[in-house]
């Protein structure tokens, strides 16, 4: 097992590439079940989780190739299995994505319920909601989501729940009525750029997917789909990771081939903690311009702050002047970073569903554990600022959705290393 070793204290400066969307990569894997044509998936990123959709495939009768430029080839080869089993699906929630399309296809699915990272319940009843809604007959057992459809059809449906829309919901969802008889209208979707990115997916092997973008999808089911070449969008929550650590370090970092569009947000909350943002059409930039400010931070969904960024900015907001709060509105229980935050001397109180922030002058180092996948690029950040030498131990968590994130740090001229964990932590 490794850990990354970091010497805090120099401002990153420089260029950095962003890698294409994980969130996006894995539903569109999912998706290529729906045909038993070929599909070419372009620069898809050598990460934990991607890796671990190839290997459910692969259980599910795909064969999957992948070539060194990132190009993943898939082709279903045996529709005799409907199985995803526990092994897999246990290290990552978007596994579940499956589901839907091995119920328009193959009509029968037993999909184990998913894991991924720990910070709190992230239940699934807003999938099985709107199967059920298209004719889909499920039941749980032994841990597993057993499923029959002997015929799909399409439905209204809204898949609001108690925090908002459904990502993966939406997307199960989606992939199960791109072939149910009639038209499906779903509303309360999920409007984030990797849902828009799968039903652009599906359209370009055929389904008709109208209303991307918008709470309102509605689709008109076809009978057979194609197999599609397809190069998913860049991720966005990689680049607002990036226009982070040139926050928290006081440097000036640059990412390109992203979308700044996908990060309206991530740009408001950077320029009212201080930060100077530029952007054109496929680049962004941030540069902090003195001391960094208080500021309150919301998570909510697209096009919100998002979720998978709190952690991260929790760790610039360690630095600021005066009191920020930051509010976990989509996950109320992510908060696992901090007390790990807390042992490099960052002073944060938790407050049920919120975090209040007392900035301080300076954070020290210190060894730490990831909790999770977002949690340990908090920790990574902290520990580029902080006074002496961080090891943040457990960084499987990290590899599951940066892809060699310490080498393009150090290419920003950050001091960190990967070496072997002799703990084994």
């Amino acid at each position: 097992m490794d850990k990354l070793v970091i010497q805090g204290g120099v401002a990153l400066r420089g260029e950095v590439e962003a890698g294409t969307a994980k969130n996006s990569v894995l539903p569109i894997l999912a998706a290529t079940l729906l045909t038993r044509e070929p599909c070419r998936i372009r620069d898809a990123p050598a990460l934990r989780d991607v890796a671990t959709m190839l290997r459910i495939l692969e259980a599910l009768g795909v064969r999957c190739e992948r070539h060194a430029d990132g190009t993943i080839e898939t082709r279903v080869e045996d529709e005799g299995s409907v199985e995803a089993p526990y092994e897999l699906v246990k290290t990552m929630r978007a596994s579940v994505c499956v589901l839907g399309p091995l119920l328009a296809r193959r009509r029968r699915a037993r999909v184990s319920f998913p894991g991924g990272c720990v910070f709190g319940p992230r239940p699934i009843d807003l999938h099985l909601k709107g199967l059920r809604a298209l004719g889909v007959d499920l039941d749980i057992e032994a841990g597993y989501i057993v499923a029959r459809a002997e015929r799909l059809r399409g439905a209204e449906m809204y898949l609001g729940g108690s925090f908002g829309p459904t990502v993966t919901g939406t997307a199960n969802v989606l992939m199960a009525s791109v072939l149910a008889e009639g038209v499906t209208r779903i509303e309360m979707a999920a409007c984030e750029p990797e849902v828009q990115d799968l039903a652009n997916f599906l359209n370009a092997m055929g389904a008709d997917v109208r209303g991307i973008g918008t709470p309102i999808l509605e689709i008109h089911g076809v009978g057979e789909l194609h197999g599609a070449e397809y190069r998913p969008v860049p991720d966005r929550i990689e680049v607002g990771t990036f226009l982070a650590a040139a926050a928290i370090t006081g440097g000036g970092v640059k990412v390109t081939r992203c979308r700044p569009d996908h990060l309206g947000a991530v740009v408001e909350r950077l320029t009212a903690l201080g930060c100077r943002v530029e952007s054109g059409d496929d680049w962004i930039s941030c540069a902090r311009r003195g001391r960094l400010e208080a500021g309150d931070i919301t998570t909510l969904p697209y096009p919100g702050f998002p979720t998978d960024l709190q952690a991260q900015f929790m760790a610039v907001v360690s630095l600021a002047d005066g009191v920020s709060v930051v509010t976990e509105k989509v996950y109320p229980e992510r908060f696992m970073h901090v007390a790990e935050l807390g042992r490099m001397r960052a002073r944060i109180r938790k407050e049920h569903h919120m975090a209040i922030v007392l900035g301080t002058d300076y954070l020290s180092g210190a060894p730490v554990l990831a909790s999770d996948l977002r949690a340990s690029a908090a920790l990574v950040l902290a520990g580029l600022v902080a006074e002496g030498e961080t090891q943040v131990r457990r960084v499987y968590h990290i590899d599951r959705g940066y892809e060699r994130i310490e080498t393009k740090l150090q290419a920003l001229g950050a001091r960190i290393e990967r070496v072997r964990d002799e703990d084994g932590l």
